[in-house]
């Protein structure tokens, strides 16, 4: 096969065929792995460019304001501590009762300036490497509107401010769907987490009720775009995969091994409805693990993901600042030499 592009080489894979090679790129790559590798490096899509990653990644842009040493409130009106990582916890949230959520309003979604990073970056990189924006779907927001703690209670105390919270962010993210998809971008990403190591945040039949019609109203609004849509969660998702899956989401992300969730299975599984990402292990194998157990963990997700077509290698979650840069690397020279098709392993 003649060397694909990075763009096409993503979208090849998000309609679940075979590329040239495995395309590789990460959500998140924690400055002081950046700075190891590539001291001068400008951010994480500089360092993506230069490490020769096969996606951009960018965001509608939301103003905050610092509010303390590390503290900053954005723009929807929480406040989140940053410390000195890259991914914030929020620390204040203005929604605890309906009185609340119905005296908020949401940023605008139109607002001039919203999507000012979003068309420099087409405007250079369009056709050359895929372009894909971060969203929201059902649960990341109303968390941090709300706090993870808050929010878990009222899916059971006062399941109808969940369900006002789940709609609005609905809503607003299809309509910023519909902006990014106007300013020529590939594909959206969203990283609402449902899940701890040991099973989802809330039951099944709760997910059921009051997330899942949204994860599907908003996947549809996705894809009557012209989007695909990669979908991340952590932890252990199986008693809500098969949910996920029937929401009509185009690719799952990251098949935690935290979690309990096996490459393998997942792929012989659902490897025909979903392109998969993921899941070379950034808990313990990138963070405690030497170069050669990288190398081999880098070959067993080849190995597993690989057939068919319809995978991205990527990390099991992020590159975060507890991950040995020299590893990283090991992953990526592994993912070049040994990822083209037809497979070599």
């Amino acid at each position: 096969m003649a060397e694909l592009t990075c763009a096409e080489r993503v979208m090849r894979v998000l309609r679940r065929e075979e590329p040239d090679r495995v395309p590789h790129f990460e959500w998140l790559i924690s400055k002081k792995v950046r700075d190891a590798l590539l001291p001068d490096c400008k951010g994480h899509n500089d360092f993506a460019i230069r490490m020769g990653h096969d996606a951009l990644l960018v965001s509608p842009d939301f103003t905050s304001e610092q509010v303390g040493p590390t503290e900053y409130l954005s723009e929807w009106g929480y406040t989140k501590d940053y410390g000195h990582e890259e991914h914030g916890i929020e620390v204040q949230c203005p929604i605890q009762t309906m009185d609340d959520f119905l005296a908020w309003s949401p940023p605008d979604p139109h607002k001039p300036g919203r999507y000012d990073t979003i068309e420099k970056t087409v405007a250079e990189w369009k056709g050359k490497m895929a372009i894909g924006v971060h969203l929201n779907d059902v649960f990341s927001i109303p968390r941090s509107l709300m706090s993870m703690t808050s929010i878990l209670m009222a899916v059971m105390a006062d399941p109808e401010l969940v369900s006002a919270l789940v709609k609005m962010s609905v809503e607003v993210n299809i309509e910023m769907a519909g902006e990014v998809a106007k300013r020529g971008v590939d594909f959206v990403w969203t990283g609402d987490d449902y899940a701890f190591n040991n099973g989802p945040f809330m039951s099944p039949d709760s997910f059921r009720e009051l997330f899942h019609p949204g994860l599907c109203e908003v996947s549809a609004g996705f894809k009557a775009a012209g989007l695909p849509f990669i979908k991340h969660c952590d932890g252990n998702i199986w008693p809500i995969i098969d949910m996920m899956i029937e929401s009509g989401i185009t690719a799952l992300d990251p098949i935690d091994q935290q979690g309990g969730m096996d490459l393998g299975e997942v792929k012989a599984k659902f490897g025909d409805r979903v392109a998969i990402k993921g899941n070379v292990d950034c808990a313990e194998t990138m963070t405690n693990g030497s170069v050669e157990d990288m190398i081999v963990a880098t070959k067993d997700a080849l190995k597993a993901g690989m057939p068919g077509g319809g995978y991205i290698c990527s990390s099991s979650n992020s590159i975060h600042s507890a991950v040995k840069p020299e590893n990283y690397k090991a992953m990526m020279d592994v993912i070049k030499e040994f990822g083209t098709y037809p497979m070599k392993l």
